[in-house]
């Protein structure tokens, strides 16, 4: 027998604004169709006034605990993936925890950019099998609105806000690829690219500052990068190509999705594409995606699913999972 860290429910939270690509014709060189061939986007979500990245995660969670049928109390650890959250500190896991009224367990965020959740996965698949918790709360959720560089046309089109949760629970397995459960991660980093996708602004400045990218380099490495770590998550999984039933990528860029999907073999009917109504929501991208699919009926319980993720550090990973 084998511990396995199996999703016991999901849910997700977008804020009411819908801002469509028109939008930005007003104050930018930029119109609907140029951000769509180059992106897919076509309309992103954007906190409201007040609204936070732990206030966003916070409804996300109670969705996916609902969906559990559990109660916070139930719950033994929460972590969270982020870049925006609401202060230096204290975390914005430890601000959810709050909110959902948890006054036992611990909770942390996690700092891996768009790759941030499956960080966080990964790190709730090893609190599980290692005995640390029976369930983790795992969480995605962004304000990237609020570092956007609203002059810079090449960024400021294609980033969203919003939040994506997860709750992950032990339970026994036979130790083979049919288990339900996270099956493998694979997790990477090379902190030699940094120039390519950072934000100008901490502590050290004394400013929020904005996002900076060079767009053109990203996207070389990301195809790469990510089928290169699907492909070593499905190897340490013991599946192959043709066993996966849905791809749910990091929603940051049609083009990067085709690509990734053709490297690997696998046509974009078994992928689970949001990005067109979300845009980049970094770290919430992947678990707004699973919910979204779950949804709409695509992501059935048994599925076999890879995702994968690439972001500033550059950081990237896979995670492979039977629902």
């Amino acid at each position: 027998m084998s511990l396995r860290a199996v999703v016991r429910g999901v849910g997700h939270y977008l804020p009411e604004r819908i801002v469509p690509n028109a939008e930005f014709e007003a104050t930018l060189d930029t119109n609907d169709e140029w951000i769509r061939a180059r992106s897919g986007i076509e309309r992103r979500h954007f906190a409201a006034e007040g609204e936070t990245t732990s206030t966003m995660a916070t409804t996300a969670a109670r969705a996916a605990l609902k969906d559990a049928d559990l109660e916070p109390s139930d719950i033994d650890a929460i972590v969270l993936a982020t870049s925006t959250a609401d202060l230096t500190f204290p975390s914005a896991a430890t601000m959810v925890q709050a909110d959902l009224g948890m006054d036992s367990g611990f909770a942390f965020d996690v700092q891996a950019v768009c790759a941030g959740f499956i960080y966080a996965l990964s790190n709730a698949n090893a609190l599980i099998i290692s005995g640390q918790a029976k369930r983790v709360l795992v969480i995605g959720a962004e304000t990237f609105s609020r570092i956007m560089d609203w002059t810079d046309r090449s960024t400021c089109v294609l980033f969203g806000d919003g939040a994506g949760a997860l709750v992950l629970e032990a339970d026994e397995g036979a130790g083979t690829a049919a288990d339900r459960g996270i099956l493998s991660t694979d997790l990477h980093s090379d902190g030699r690219h940094k120039d390519l996708l950072y934000v100008d602004g901490g502590v050290s400045t004394g400013t929020t500052g904005y996002l900076r990218m060079q767009g053109n380099q990203v996207f070389r490495h990301a195809v790469e990068k990510l089928a290169a770590t699907a492909t070593k998550a499905m190897e340490r999984a013991g599946v192959a190509p043709q066993d996966v039933d849905w791809i749910v990528p990091h929603q940051a860029n049609i083009r990067i999705i085709q690509g990734t999907a053709k490297k690997l073999g696998l046509p974009m009917e078994k992928v689970v594409v949001t990005v067109q109504d979300h845009g980049n929501t970094s770290a919430a991208s992947i678990p707004l995606a699973l919910s979204v699919g779950r949804d709409r009926g695509q992501i059935q319980q048994g599925d076999l699913i890879v995702t994968e993720a690439i972001g500033g550090g550059l950081a990237w990973g896979a995670v492979v999972l039977r629902w």
